[in-house]
C-alpha cells in the first residue's frame, strides 16, 4: 500500500459526537497501515489516538505530498502543497458550507440528510463507531439520557418520556452546552430530584452498562451514533423520528444499513475517495 502522510485537522477537539468521529477514523487510517495524526486545539483526544495540539492553522499544513482533512475550519486559501484537500462536515447549521469560499478540492458528509441539507456536491461515507461489547448485567430499570444538554437534543422532552413510562432512575449523561435552557427545562427535574446529572463519560461502555434503555428525542442529527451503541451493548433504544438522520432515505428506518457498514467497507470506500491504492 502507498504510504501517505494524512492530517486530520479540527478546529473543535474537546468531546462530543465528531471528535469521537475523528478519533475513531484516525485510529482506523493507523491500524491499517496508514500514517495519520488528528490536530486540534483542545487536548481531549491525545490519548484517545495518534493526536497533536494545533496551536495555529498553519503549523500542521503544508508539507509536500499531504492528505488534509479538515474539519470545522476555515482557510483563506487552498494550502499549495498538498496532495488532497477534503472539508470534512459532521454538521449542518453550525457549518453552513454555502457561506464559505471553497478552500477545498471535495467534501465529505456522514449522511445523505446532511448532504441534502447543505445542497453541495460530495461523497458520503458514515463514521466509524466505537467497539463496544454486548452487556450481560444490567440494571433492573434505569433510563439514560446520552449527549450534549441543549435545545437541539431536546433533553427535556426525553426526560417527560422516561417520566411517563415509569422510570423513576433517569441518569443524564453529557456536557451542559447552553446554560439558558438548561436552567429553563432541565435544571427543575434535577432539582426535584428526578434526574441524575453524570456529566461527560468517556467510557462509552461504562456509560451503556449503566442504563436500560436509552431516550433520545434530537431535533436534528447528521449521524446519531446512539443507535448502533445500543444495538452492540443490548440497550433498549427510544428515539423521535427527527433524530434518525436516514429516515428520508427510501426504504431504510432506524435499523439502517448505513449503521452496519463494516471497518473495511469504511476503509475502503476512504481510500477510493482519497486515492490511496
Amino acid at each position: 500500500m502507498q504510504k501517505s502522510k494524512i492530517k486530520i485537522i479540527s478546529g473543535f477537539t474537546n468531546a462530543g459526537g465528531s471528535t469521537v468521529a475523528n478519533v475513531n477514523l484516525c485510529n482506523l487510517f493507523n491500524e491499517r497501515g496508514l500514517d495519520c495524526t488528528f490536530y486540534g486545539p483542545e487536548a481531549w483526544h491525545l490519548d484517545k489516538c495518534n493526536g497533536d495540539i494545533l496551536n495555529s492553522q498553519n503549523t500542521a499544513v503544508n508539507e509536500e505530498g499531504e492528505i488534509l482533512l479538515l474539519h470545522y475550519l476555515k482557510f483563506p486559501s487552498r494550502p499549495t502543497a498538498s496532495r488532497k484537500v477534503i472539508l470534512t462536515c459532521h454538521e449542518k447549521a453550525l457549518f453552513p458550507i454555502s457561506s464559505i469560499p471553497r478552500f477545498w478540492d471535495d467534501i465529505h458528509f456522514v449522511s445523505e440528510h446532511q448532504k441534502k441539507w447543505h445542497r453541495e456536491p460530495g461523497f458520503i461515507i458514515p463514521n466509524v463507531v466505537s467497539k463496544l461489547e454486548h452487556s450481560k448485567r444490567k440494571p433492573k430499570k434505569v433510563a439514560g439520557i446520552i449527549g450534549s444538554i441543549d435545545k437541539n437534543k431536546r433533553v427535556h422532552v426525553s426526560i417527560r418520556k422516561a417520566l411517563e413510562e415509569g422510570y423513576e432512575d433517569i441518569l443524564l449523561y453529557g456536557f451542559i452546552s447552553d446554560e439558558m435552557y438548561f436552567n429553563a427545562l432541565v435544571k427543575p427535574y434535577v432539582d426535584e430530584g428526578l434526574v441524575t446529572m453524570m456529566g461527560h463519560e468517556d467510557d462509552k461502555q461504562k456509560m451503556y452498562d449503566s442504563v436500560t434503555k436509552v431516550f433520545h428525542s434530537s431535533r436534528s442529527e447528521t449521524f446519531n451514533f446512539i443507535v448502533p451503541e445500543c444495538e452492540m451493548t443490548g440497550t433498549e433504544y427510544c428515539g423521535s423520528e427527527s433524530a434518525n438522520p436516514f429516515s428520508d432515505e427510501k426504504n431504510l428506518n432506524i435499523s439502517s444499513t448505513r449503521y452496519e457498514m463494516t471497518n473495511d467497507d469504511i476503509f475502503e470506500a476512504w481510500m477510493k475517495c482519497l486515492g490511496i491504492s
